[in-house]
């Protein structure tokens, strides 16, 4: 690799014309890299290099590199041989359809990607332009952690970038890409992001090695099955989206950054659509059936109701009992907060909570309007549950929605019950508008539940007990939990066609477009953890 980074030798020549000539090949050395085996090497293990991948995510000629000749300076343990340009990190920005996106990309072929304080200090840089321009910032990971040689100034390299991540948490996106391994402390710095996307069979996350697990506790495991795509889709939630392979992923992250807006003073982006704002959706009634307790998918209801159909599912793998997705109503973004009753019913658990939670605080954070579909028997019940904090963990969601000041519309589909009916953007805690259909049942809980409450004594003394509990559910459901009894007492706004549920959405997101909210004057709150 030394070698590679020997700069020819330069003819003397007249006026600059020779310092010239070998600026122009110090930034050829280091835009090729190292020497050509370690990048078949990194073919070999199905990666592409960090400027191939750079050349996918940007638009054709944009980038512009950073600090292309910075070395490191360590003099010890065998680094003073090696001193190749870049330092193992390409750093930069470029633009993605037409936009300001900052970007920096760890070069495996490089010390295997592995952060030292040279490298740090570039990805510092960067980090502080794009919170300085108000610019996205994309991080395309493929690193072996801290450089050991450097010692404790690796890690304080790991420290600065987890401030900037802080820093820049709900003022620019922040979209992490893992295309390689991520362990120990570099594994933070995408938690701290907005959003993380992982390939399947080549990126890994985990704090601890399969060789450590194994030496403390005994359990054999592999690097995938540690810390796989798989394992952070469906188990931990910590992968927004996986991919197949890179090329893949990298469109999904420029397709996300359609969806979002420079930043937090900004509002995303218009898509001009021919999709008409009146368009009428009949086929929701047949999508929704009336029976309460039968399921459904309510990704449908999205893609009716959304601009052209299309959405973008995040963490579809994870909680799928919540559905959580970007959209486009009149050609502006929205999120989609909704129960799925093909998943648990539709209830709300300690994991469906948290990942609604984040979601709700991330479209706050970057102006995107919130809509809330409503189908919601209640909160999982289970000792699981009650032990696993769901007090906490729900209170997460709560928290979010009524912290929450852009526009919000929810719309009860079927049923809502009890808290979670209160926690999912219901008007008493804030939403601007609360619609439902006429299909709507709102109460503390459901009328068979309810009666057997309320009425338990004329039950239990009735000459036929199955008898007058069925005509005493009937009629608490009937006077109590008719699809008028909330809007008749001002909690819901209006009763809908839910044929007209587009129209009614978009025409009330026009209303709202212009909300100011001035939350109050503190340093900061302190949410449920």
């Amino acid at each position: 690799m030394t070698e590679e980074y020997t700069l020819p030798f330069v003819p003397a020549g007249d006026g600059d014309i020779p310092r010239l000539d070998e600026l122009r090949l110090r930034k050829e050395l280091a835009a090729t890299g190292p020497d050509p085996t370690a990048t078949e090497r990194q073919h070999a293990r199905g990666k592409l290099t960090a400027r191939e991948r750079l050349a996918l995510l940007l638009d054709p000629d944009s980038f512009t590199e950073l600090e292309p000749l910075r070395r490191h300076r360590a003099t010890g343990f065998g680094l003073e041989h090696s001193r190749p340009y870049t330092d193992g990190v390409v750093a930069g920005w470029g633009t993605v359809d037409g936009r300001i996106v900052f970007v920096y990309a760890h070069d495996f072929r490089i010390f295997g990607g592995a952060l030292g304080e040279a490298h740090a200090e570039k990805i510092h840089k960067v980090m502080d332009l794009a919170i300085s321009a108000g610019a996205p910032l994309v991080s395309l990971n493929d690193g072996a952690g801290a450089r050991i040689q450097e010692g404790v100034a690796a890690l304080a390299g790991y420290g600065g970038i987890f401030r900037r991540n802080t820093a820049a948490s709900g003022v620019i996106p922040q979209i992490s890409v893992m295309l390689g391994p991520c362990a120990g402390g570099a594994a933070y710095s995408p938690a701290l992001t907005d959003f993380v996307l992982m390939v399947r069979g080549t990126a890994q996350m985990f704090i601890t090695g399969p060789d450590v697990v194994t030496a403390v506790t005994g359990e054999t495991v592999t690097r995938d099955g540690l810390g796989g795509a798989d394992v952070h889709a469906e188990r931990s939630g910590v992968a927004h989206f996986v991919h197949d392979d890179e090329a893949g992923c990298l469109a999904d992250v420029r397709y996300l950054l359609s969806f979002l807006p420079q930043n937090n003073r900004e509002l995303p982006p218009v898509v001009p659509t021919d999709d008409p704002v009146e368009r009428r959706c009949p086929a929701l009634a047949e999508l929704v059936p009336e029976t309460g307790t039968t399921p459904y998918d309510v990704r449908a209801v999205i893609a009716e109701i959304a601009d052209d159909g299309a959405y973008l599912e995040i963490q579809e793998r994870w909680a799928a009992n919540v559905v959580i997705a970007l959209a486009r109503m009149d050609g502006h973004t929205v999120g989609f907060v909704a129960n799925q009753p093909q998943c648990l019913a539709g209830t709300l658990d300690i994991a469906a909570s948290e990942k609604a939670a984040r979601f709700v605080q991330m479209c706050d954070a970057m102006n995107i309007p919130l809509i809330t579909l409503l189908d919601v028997p209640g909160f999982l019940p289970g000792v699981g549950q009650e032990h696993g904090g769901i007090i906490r963990h729900g209170a997460k969601l709560l928290y979010a929605y009524c912290n929450a000041t852009v526009p919000r519309i929810s719309i009860v589909l079927r049923k809502a019950y009890g808290g979670a009916y209160i926690v999912l953007d219901s008007r008493s805690v804030g939403a601007d508008l609360a619609l439902a259909w006429p299909t709507n049942e709102i109460a503390v809980m459901g009328a068979q539940g309810a009666a057997n409450v309320v009425f338990r004594k004329q039950i239990a003394a009735a000459a036929d007990p199955a008898a007058a509990r069925a005509e005493l559910v009937a009629r608490y459901a009937r006077e109590l939990m008719h699809p008028y009894y909330a809007a008749e007492r001002g909690l819901v706004d209006d009763v809908i066609d839910p044929a007209d549920t587009r129209a009614v959405l978009i025409r009330s997101l026009i209303m709202l477009r212009a909300k100011h909210a001035e939350p109050p004057v503190r340093k900061h709150g302190n949410p449920p953890q």
